[in-house]
């Protein structure tokens, strides 16, 4: 539309000035466009660094290529700096863990799985995703349809200490039965949860599963118009923009 806008001013300029005007075209100096343009460059910069500053993360590395969104399944892929924001965070739980045979699980986000594989290839991380075209991920995949939500391998039940999950609608229904899977896989003991999902579910979120909005806003490649929010079963500290307390 921009596009479009743009060509018919400057197709009415033309259409009005090119037989005669030209000469009363107002010219900049060299010493101004160079100004001009070192104003454009700084401006660009600053927003850069405002959204470094707004997320306290800034991207690095490649991004992650991912089969194409289908949206009929409700998918909308992270952006690269939520993807590493988040899948930074999951390898820093893992560090913290005295288990050195810890094990992840990411239902319904295959975004935050391909991201940690790349950042830690080691890491044991299954998807649970309904999705088949991410079979090609092998024994990592896991069959998985919210409206069965304990109908797992056993080999899964409580095995997890780190269970991030995105339900794939914001309705009361697909968080009631995500929350059972989560308890499903979730290990007895201490385990780490986090939740991708909107804002619209804050409360229901904090009844269900007693977690809490951090500061850190996730993005979504396809710019969403819902506002996301991540919750956390543990207080991150200073990562993630830290708990957002009332």
């Amino acid at each position: 539309m921009e596009e479009e806008l743009d060509k018919s001013r400057s197709g009415s300029v033309l259409d009005r000035d090119d037989d005669d005007d030209d000469d009363d075209l107002p010219m900049l100096s060299s010493h101004a466009l160079a100004a001009l343009k070192e104003f454009i460059e700084e401006q660009n910069q600053l927003n850069v660094e405002k959204h470094s500053e707004e997320t306290g993360h800034e991207e690095s590395g490649e991004k992650v290529t991912l089969v194409a969104e289908d949206w009929r399944l409700s998918q909308f892929w992270y952006d690269p700096l939520t993807a590493e924001t988040v899948a930074k965070e999951v390898i820093a739980l893992l560090g913290n863990n005295s288990n050195p045979s810890s094990r992840v699980a990411c239902i319904a986000c295959p975004t935050l799985y391909a991201y940690i594989k790349k950042i830690k290839p080691n890491v044991f991380v299954q998807l649970l995703e309904y999705d088949k075209r991410f079979e090609q991920y092998g024994s990592d995949f896991t069959f998985y349809d919210y409206n069965q939500p304990e109908e797992l391998p056993s080999e899964l039940k409580q095995a997890f200490q780190v269970v991030v999950a995105d339900p794939p609608y914001l309705s009361k229904e697909c968080l009631e039965k995500v929350t059972e899977t989560i308890s499903f896989l979730a290990t007895p003991e201490k385990s780490h949860l986090l939740l991708l999902t909107g804002e619209v579910q804050r409360d229901r979120v904090a009844e269900l599963l007693g977690l809490h909005p951090c500061g850190f806003r996730p993005r979504h490649s396809s710019k969403l118009g819902n506002e996301f929010r991540l919750f956390t079963s543990y207080d991150p500290g200073m990562r993630l923009g830290g708990w957002e307390l009332e």
